[in-house]
C-alpha cells in the first residue's frame, strides 16, 4: 500500500474525470490521500471529495502562504472556524512563498506562525510550504521549536544540509516528483538521508514525475516516485512503500 501525503484531489484540473483517475491510483495500490488545504474558496470542494471516498481522504486546514493577501485575518478565523466544526489530521499547508510575491512576507510569516501555534495548541503536526524561502521558514521555525513541534516539509527541493536542518525540526522530508528530474538535485544526496525521515507525495496536479513532466499531474504516479526511490536507495519498492506509509502513520496518527 502506498500512501500520496500530499495531494488537491479537489483541485479543479480534475472535474472532469475524478472517479475515473482515483480509480488509477487504487489500481496501483495507493489507498491513502492526505488532502491540504489553500483557502476559504476551497472549503467545499474539499468536502465535497471526502464525502465521495471517506475511506480513504484525510483532510487538513489551513491558509496556503500564496493566500495570504490582505484579508488574511478573514481566513486565518474561517480556518480556527473549522477546526472548532471538526476533527482534521493536520494544519497545513502553510509555509512562506517568495516565488510568487515577496512583498507579502512579513504577513506571511504571522500566519505562518500563528498557525504552527494553533497546531501545537491542538496537538497536530502541520504541513509546510516552502518555496525559494529555507531561511524564512527555518528562522520562524526556530522561534517555535519544542517538543510539540512536527510534520513534514512538503515538496523537499533543498540541500542536503537543509535537509538536516529540516528533519532536525522533527520534519518528515515530502518526495514527491523533482526527485526523477535531470535537474532536480535532491535524487545525488538522498540516499544519505535515512527512510524512516521520508514520505511520499504527489503534490497532483502539479510537479509531475518524468515521464510526465510538465502535463498534470495525478495520484496514480506516486508509483513512479516510489520507483525512483526503490533505485536510490536499493530497495524493493514494497519496503519503500511500507516504510513510508508507516512514517505517514507516524506524522498522522491514522
Amino acid at each position: 500500500m502506498l500512501t500520496d501525503t500530499h495531494t488537491h484531489l479537489y483541485s479543479e484540473a480534475f472535474d472532469e474525470d475524478r472517479d475515473a483517475m482515483m480509480k488509477r491510483a487504487f489500481e496501483l495500490g495507493i489507498e491513502r490521500f492526505f488532502i491540504p488545504a489553500i483557502d476559504s474558496g476551497y472549503t467545499e470542494s474539499m468536502y465535497a471529495l471526502e464525502n465521495a471516498y471517506p475511506e480513504h481522504v484525510f483532510l487538513m486546514m489551513g491558509l496556503h502562504p500564496t493566500s495570504v493577501k490582505d484579508n488574511y485575518e478573514e481566513e486565518l478565523a474561517h480556518v480556527e472556524a473549522e477546526f472548532e466544526k471538526r476533527k482534521f489530521v493536520a494544519v497545513g499547508e502553510i509555509g512562506i512563498d517568495l516565488y510568487w510575491d515577496t512583498s507579502t512576507l512579513e504577513i506571511q510569516k504571522i500566519a505562518f506562525k500563528r498557525q504552527i501555534q494553533l497546531a501545537k495548541q491542538l496537538g497536530l503536526p502541520i504541513v509546510i510550504h516552502c518555496r525559494e524561502a529555507f531561511d524564512e521558514i527555518f528562522d520562524v521555525l526556530e522561534t517555535e521549536r519544542d517538543e510539540k513541534l512536527r510534520g513534514i516539509f512538503h515538496c523537499f527541493t533543498g540541500t542536503i544540509e537543509q535537509a538536516h536542518r529540516a528533519i532536525g525540526f522533527n520534519m518528515k522530508l515530502g518526495i514527491g516528483g523533482v526527485v526523477t528530474f535531470k535537474n532536480g538535485k535532491i535524487d545525488q544526496f538522498l540516499n544519505q538521508i535515512p527512510l524512516e525521515h521520508i514520505v511520499l507525495e504527489t503534490d497532483s496536479p502539479y510537479l509531475s514525475p518524468v515521464p510526465y513532466r510538465g502535463k498534470r499531474n495525478e495520484s496514480s504516479y506516486l508509483a513512479l516516485v516510489c520507483e525512483k526511490l526503490s533505485s536510490i536507495y536499493g530497495m524493493p519498492e514494497e519496503e519503500i512503500a511500507r516504510i513510508t506509509t508507516e512514517n505517514s502513520k507516524e506524522v498522522f496518527g491514522i
